[in-house]
């Protein structure tokens, strides 16, 4: 009677062992960012894509503060403009931030993803960039300006040169999809180069191509130019080219894409944006 008594007690702890190792494992994967039966608070996994300056450093901003709502933000950085649409669409991320909404548009008009903008954040003014010249109204004659191949950005770099009087647009055109066969008056007889990747631009300018740049600060800032300090002439912040967060459509009502956004739209991440860059990097309320 005695050795039966011991042999179900053992039995019994090795079981309610084996139980508490099960319990233990169920937790370490959590990730429905609901709480469990205990209380505790799980965790949710959210991958997002983004450029390296300044959004994944804005993303790295938010992470203690979506922890605190339990979610596990992972940033995925690219150095690129396509990859990032191609892996929201495939599933590897779930949003993707460094793209302005005119490009979105395009994306979706020349791939056709199924995307929708969760949420405008911030806009970088683009700028015109000089190691020759000290303002666009030094440019000679003749003159060469150099642009990215980023069709999307177009419109949006002819309608700052317009702003500043360098050239005049077709006013029947709807200026942000301008294109360079638009410009009906260009009295330097100023000429557009626009056979260069994005990424390209702050290494054309660092060795002195062109007569005049024009670079997105995302990359003059990667680059270590400031915006408003080293440019000949900047974008006004009143810009309609706001960055903003992509998702696939439908998921732009998850809870956990709400929260990204309200976080990346909060007081706290607002004021970082303006003290990190100083108005290079401009919030949107």
């Amino acid at each position: 009677m005695k050795k039966f008594s011991i042999g179900f007690l053992m039995a019994v702890l090795v079981l309610a062992l084996a139980a508490c190792g099960t319990k233990n494992t169920n937790e370490s994967n959590n990730v429905s960012g609901k709480s469990d039966d205990n209380g505790k608070k799980e965790i949710t996994k959210i991958v997002v894509g983004a450029s390296n300056t300044p959004h994944s450093i804005i993303l790295e901003q938010a992470k203690p503060l979506l922890k605190e709502k339990g979610y596990d933000l992972q940033i995925e950085t690219y150095q690129d403009y396509v990859l990032p649409n191609q892996d929201l669409e495939s599933g590897d991320l779930d949003a993707n931030y460094f793209q302005h909404i005119p490009y979105l548009d395009l994306q979706i008009k020349d791939a056709g993803y199924d995307f929708v903008n969760a949420g405008g954040i911030h806009i970088e003014p683009i700028g015109v960039y000089s190691k020759k010249y000290k303002s666009l109204d030094e440019l000679p004659k003749g003159a060469t300006i150099l642009m990215s191949s980023s069709v999307s950005d177009h419109g949006r770099v002819l309608a700052m040169l317009e702003s500043t009087g360098l050239i005049k647009l077709d006013e029947s055109i709807d200026k942000t999809a301008a294109e360079l066969k638009d410009i009906v008056e260009n009295p330097k007889n100023i000429k557009f180069d626009a056979n260069y990747e994005p990424g390209l631009m702050p290494q054309l300018y660092a060795n002195d191509e062109g007569d005049a740049l024009l670079i997105n600060s995302n990359f003059a800032i990667d680059a270590g130019l400031n915006p408003i300090e080293d440019s000949i002439a900047i974008e006004d912040t009143d810009s309609p080219y706001v960055n903003i967060i992509a998702v696939r459509k439908g998921d732009e009502d998850k809870e956990s894409i709400k929260t990204l956004i309200e976080i990346l739209k909060s007081k706290e991440i607002q004021d970082f944006i303006l003290n990190e860059w100083d108005g290079t990097v401009v919030p949107v309320k």
